[in-house]
């Protein structure tokens, strides 16, 4: 793979990296968004966000809401296996959109994306979404970050998207100089919702928390195996954990 482009958007100096069937977009040596011609799983936190839809308790979702898309990664994977389902995505950056589409096939997957902030996008929506995935993070210069701390009114605004028997799944960064923000989503989502489940795999650096009134075991994933013709995508879906918050 080598760099084939560097591009400043208005929030963040990007790198384009190609081989002959992939693309990665990076941020500061991270990888930030990642495209494959042949298979769909990384290892990585896309996996996990993927997978966290699946664990709504009556279902397949018939709709999913994601707030920061960036190159379509995770919403790529949910199209392969829910190819019915509605996808909708706010996200801020619109120069990565567009480069998603140029670099990433983003049109194919056809999701209705919304170019703004998530934000005051959530304060005015009153959709509602049988997920919600919150994968907001900027890049810093040496380190992404969540830009608004939790407070009551981001947790109105979105529980109030989700919709009955719904999930609501919040991405986080582990790791050094993110365990503070780590600690707090779990005690504010074990604290508001009768259940949370934690999601991780080996190979990454996040954990997925889904929370909501019921959210599926590790056996909600289990008629997606046979879904991936690859053998590492199987290896990579096999390796996502599920767990009980307490």
């Amino acid at each position: 793979m080598r760099r084939t482009a560097i591009c400043q958007t208005r929030f963040q100096a990007l790198e384009i990296w190609k081989s002959e069937l992939a693309t990665e977009f990076r941020v500061a040596g991270a990888i930030h968004a990642s495209w494959h011609r042949k298979r769909y799983l990384t290892g990585l936190a896309w996996d996990l966000l993927a997978a966290s839809a699946l664990l709504r308790a009556g279902g397949a979702p018939r709709s999913v809401l994601m707030l920061g898309l960036a190159g379509g990664t995770a919403f790529r994977v949910l199209r392969h296996l829910l190819p019915e389902c509605l996808l909708t995505a706010v996200e801020i950056d619109a120069e990565i959109i567009e480069l998603a589409r140029e670099h990433m096939e983003l049109d194919a997957l056809g999701i209705e994306v919304i170019t703004g902030d998530a934000y005051p996008w959530l304060a005015k929506n009153r959709r509602e979404f049988d997920v919600v995935i919150d994968d907001i993070y900027l890049a810093g210069k040496t380190d992404v970050f969540r830009p608004r701390e939790w407070d009551p009114a981001l947790l109105d605004h979105l529980r109030r998207a989700v919709a009955p028997g719904g999930v609501l799944a919040v991405n986080l960064v582990t790791g050094k100089g993110h365990r503070a923000m780590q600690s707090a989503t779990r005690r504010i989502l074990i604290d508001a919702f009768p259940v949370v489940r934690s999601l991780t795999t080996a190979e990454g650096m996040n954990e997925i928390l889904v929370a909501g009134k019921a959210v599926a075991t590790r056996r909600a994933l289990d008629p997606y195996d046979d879904a991936y013709d690859d053998w590492r995508d199987r290896m990579f879906w096999n390796r996502v954990k599920v767990r009980r918050l307490s």
